[in-house]
């Protein structure tokens, strides 16, 4: 069918199939397809364009916070389910909330190359498949709402850094932790078994520790939402350049150092007490909360050469073919931590740039939107070229040397299944399209953006 904007599009019948009443572990991150998925992607950015009104009155970043509440809440329901339905009042870790980000210690100064994950003994995993209730309950509920709904409002009004690519980046987040398949056969999943019937006490061990622990998963979630709250629509490059305030505390990844500084500092207020409550218990759940928003959002930061060196190092690391066969027991949960970690910081990654690696159309209307927001900055006198001028080849640069490598180290970790080839086959195809139609469509997005700033 002809769609207006898009062109030629195919269309699918979806046929709806019965389900049990009690939710899977991986339906309650998402049980979609890839296509409902991009559909659904779409839907959160598209829907309610231009501010107007959807259903029910709501506007457009009113509907893309309740989308967000809907997406936590589910994770914090397996944090509850996880704990047996136990959500304690959390007073005697003031003073440990307290001692987080204090000292003169940046954000980035707490980055770890290894972030220990919990292990989870069978009976701990037994217990969720027991819990009936996780209910989050009303209060952190309405708290979690607040939060996000704030949140929204110290995004600016940049072209593509707003909260609608927030959102956007929480959207691959989620599809991605969805479709982390089985690679360990220590968790006793046949390979013939569907996604949609493993429960997360199946998941037991696999995939580096990542998909039995509701905790990570949120903390991966949450941070894609926070990781560019406040930014400034320019590049760290040119706010170290400018000597801004915050250039002069932070030094480098300036922009993501401060949108944890803020997203966390609003979070430690008494106001949201439950829904601290509900994330952690433990002053260990804390600390490990704590360092996973760090490395999430510090992965985010790919411009830093000595950060992708860093990153490149560790994952040769964690990656290599050596033989593991001598090492210890503590070495391998080690191992394990190591490859955590940098799978996270991947799928972070992957996910910031997700439009590049999605249908054409999702890719050309964020590449116009980055586009606007660097011209902008040039005609504010806040970048030193003309991006018109060097963006055809800038994107292809970017395929070839980030966001294709990207893709194959999704592929190479083993963790993410048919996700990953399908990642790589979007990237090169939009590419390819790039090449045809890049030159023109650089010259479209000037105009219109002439246009409507004349």
């Amino acid at each position: 069918m002809l769609v207006k904007g898009k062109g030629k599009m195919q269309t699918y019948w979806l046929r709806k199939s019965s389900r049990s009443t009690k939710p899977r572990a991986s339906e309650l991150i998402s049980g979609k397809s890839i296509l409902e998925e991009e559909a659904e992607t779409e839907e959160i950015s598209e829907r309610t364009e231009e501010g107007t009104n959807g259903i029910e009155g709501m506007n457009k970043t009113e509907r893309l916070v309740e989308w967000n509440v809907e997406v936590l809440v589910a994770l914090l329901e397996q944090i509850v389910g996880s704990r047996g339905g136990v959500v304690n009042q959390i007073q005697t870790l003031s003073d440990a909330e307290k001692k987080i980000g204090v000292g003169g210690k940046t954000v980035l100064e707490e980055f770890t190359p290894v972030i220990p994950l919990k292990r989870f003994d069978n009976e701990e995993l037994e217990l969720r498949q027991r819990t009936t209730n996780s209910n989050v309950g009303e209060e952190a509920r309405s708290q979690l709402r607040n939060y996000i709904s704030t949140i929204s409002g110290m995004y600016p009004g940049n072209a593509f850094h707003n909260f609608e690519h927030a959102s956007h980046v929480t959207a691959s987040v989620k599809k991605l932790l969805a479709r982390i398949v089985n690679t360990d056969e220590r968790n006793g999943l046949a390979a013939s078994v569907p996604s949609d019937s493993v429960d997360l006490v199946d998941l037991a061990g696999h995939s580096y520790g990542i998909t039995s622990d509701p905790l990570t998963q949120f903390t991966v979630v949450f941070s894609a939402l926070i990781h560019d709250v406040d930014h400034p629509g320019v590049p760290n490059a040119q706010l170290v350049k400018e000597q801004s305030r915050w250039a002069r505390v932070y030094k480098k990844s300036v922009a993501e150092q401060k949108s944890v500084d803020i997203a966390w500092d609003m979070l430690m207020s008494d106001e949201y007490a439950e829904l601290r409550a509900c994330i952690y218990q433990t002053e260990e759940e804390l600390l490990r909360f704590r360092q996973l928003v760090v490395n999430t959002v510090m992965a985010t930061d790919i411009a830093d050469k000595e950060l992708q060196a860093l990153r490149k190092n560790r994952w040769e690391t964690a990656f290599s073919n050596a033989d593991s066969a001598t090492k210890s027991s503590t070495d391998n949960v080690e191992s394990e931590d190591r490859k955590a970690t940098i799978v996270i910081e991947h799928l972070i990654q992957a996910s910031d740039v997700a439009h590049t690696m999605q249908h054409w159309h999702i890719y050309k209307k964020w590449n116009e939107r980055f586009f606007r927001e660097c011209y902008a900055a040039y005609s504010n006198g806040r970048a030193d070229s003309d991006p018109s001028t060097s963006w055809y080849k800038g994107e292809i640069g970017f395929f070839d040397f980030y966001v294709i490598p990207l893709a194959k180290k999704l592929k190479s970790c083993g963790v993410f299944g048919v996700s990953s080839d399908e990642y790589l086959n979007y990237a090169m195809a939009n590419r390819e399209e790039w090449v045809r139609e890049g030159e023109t469509l650089v010259q479209k997005f000037l105009a219109r953006y002439n246009e409507e700033n004349a």
